[in-house]
C-alpha cells in the first residue's frame, strides 16, 4: 500500500518570519499524524529556516524549483546542491506556472529531475493539460508527452521513489477542480504508462498526486480514488488549519 503524500506549494507567499510561525502552529496540528508523508515548499529564502523549524518532525521541506546545472552564471537561479544544503529533501519540478509563465519545456523538466536525483532530492514532477487541450480531448496525449520526455532516461528505481503530480492547468487557482472521476481517469492513465515504460513495481510504487484547487471539502472524495495518492496543494495550504485538515482527510483510515 502506498503511503499518502500531501505537499504544500506556497508559491510567492510568506516571509521567513511568517514561515517559521506557520510551521510552529502546523506542527502542533499534525503532531499525531504518522501515516501521511507531509511536505511544505516555501519560497527559496525560507527553505533553511523552514528546515530548522521542522527538525525532528515528520514534515519535510521542498524547493519550488531548481536549475539543472551544479553552478554557473545563472542569475536568480538555485541549484539542487544549494537546496539540499539548506535543508530541503524534495523539490517541485515542472509546475504549470513554470511551464506557462516562464517557458519551461519537457526537456528542461528532464534535466532538472536528473539534477535533483543526483543531489539526493526527491522530485515532485508536475504534469497536466490546459483547458484548450482538454476541450480538444488531448489530455491523455499531453500526459504521455510530458511523462515520456520528462522522465526520459530514469531508472525504474528512481521513478518508483519520486512523485508525479497531475495538475490540470484549468483547475489551478480558478476555484474549479477536476471531478473525482476525471482525476481518477488521468491518474490511472499515468500509472499505466509508468508500468508500461518502467515496470510494474515502479508504476505501483510511484505516488501520483492531484493538484488543482484542492480544499478540505474536496480532499476526501479525491483521495478515495484508487490511483490518487494525495495532493499538491496551493492556496489552501497557506492556512495552517486548512492544510492540516487536508492532511487529516488524506489519512488511510479516513478514506
Amino acid at each position: 500500500m502506498r503511503t499518502p503524500f500531501v505537499a504544500a506549494n506556497w508559491k510567492m507567499y510568506k516571509t521567513v518570519a511568517e514561515t517559521v510561525a506557520y510551521l510552529r502552529d502546523f506542527g502542533t496540528l499534525v503532531s499525531a499524524v504518522d501515516d501521511v508523508e507531509i511536505v511544505v515548499a516555501p519560497p527559496f529564502v525560507g527553505v533553511h529556516a523552514a528546515a530548522e523549524a521542522v527538525r525532528d518532525t515528520r514534515v519535510g521541506i521542498a524547493g519550488q524549483d531548481l536549475h539543472w546545472e551544479r553552478e554557473g552564471a545563472f542569475t536568480g537561479e538555485i541549484s539542487a546542491g544549494m537546496l539540499k544544503e539548506a535543508g530541503a529533501r524534495y523539490v517541485i519540478i515542472g509546475h504549470s506556472e513554470r511551464r506557462t509563465k516562464f517557458g519551461e519545456t519537457d526537456e528542461h523538466v528532464n534535466r532538472k529531475v536528473k539534477a535533483a536525483v543526483g543531489a539526493g532530492l526527491t522530485p515532485i514532477v508536475c504534469v497536466g493539460e490546459t483547458l484548450e487541450e482538454r476541450e480538444r480531448e488531448q489530455t491523455l496525449s499531453v500526459l504521455d508527452r510530458q511523462l515520456r520526455l520528462g522522465l526520459d532516461g530514469l531508472s525504474a528505481d528512481t521513478v518508483a521513489a519520486l512523485a508525479v503530480a497531475y495538475e490540470p492547468v484549468w483547475a489551478i487557482g480558478t476555484g474549479r477542480n477536476a471531478t473525482s472521476a476525471q482525476a481518477q481517469e488521468a491518474h490511472a492513465h499515468i500509472r499505466d504508462r509508468l508500468r508500461e515504460w518502467f515496470g510494474a513495481e515502479a508504476g505501483d510504487s510511484c505516488r501520483v498526486l492531484y493538484g488543482g484547487s484542492v480544499k478540505p471539502a474536496n480532499t476526501r472524495e479525491l483521495v478515495s480514488q484508487a490511483d490518487v495518492d494525495g495532493a499538491l496543494v496551493g492556496g489552501a495550504s497557506l492556512d495552517a488549519k486548512a492544510f492540516a485538515e487536508i492532511v487529516a482527510a488524506s489519512r488511510p483510515g479516513r478514506i
